[in-house]
């Protein structure tokens, strides 16, 4: 939802057809992967190129997200328990933002 606003916004910020091209250039990189050519034999320049598009696209962040190494039962329950309070406060948040808009928009 974040990345489809972030296009919206980029659109009507800048109504120009380049920003229309790099949001369709995007939705094509993301349909079929992210690809990088080599210029001039500079291999150290396509890999930095590569890094920048992997953290864009938020693949790198997927990457470290999956551990491959083994995670003990106490570090699950604390990773576990951290979730769920992230989840209470964004509900929280979303509870108390509700309350506000309900307010401004019955005028009181």
């Amino acid at each position: 939802m974040n990345v489809v606003a972030k296009r919206v916004a980029t659109l009507l910020l800048t109504s120009s057809r380049s920003a229309l091209a790099s949001v369709v250039n995007w939705e094509l990189q993301q349909w079929r992967g992210i690809r990088v050519k080599v210029r001039n034999n500079n291999l150290e320049q396509a890999l930095t190129l590569l890094q920048r598009k992997m953290q864009l696209s938020g693949i790198e962040r997927m990457i470290k997200n999956e551990q491959t190494h083994h995670i003990k039962n106490s570090e699950k329950r604390v990773l576990a328990k951290k979730n769920l309070e992230r989840k209470i406060r964004g509900q929280d948040l979303a509870r108390k933002l509700k309350a506000i808009l309900v307010k401004k928009v019955r005028g009181l």
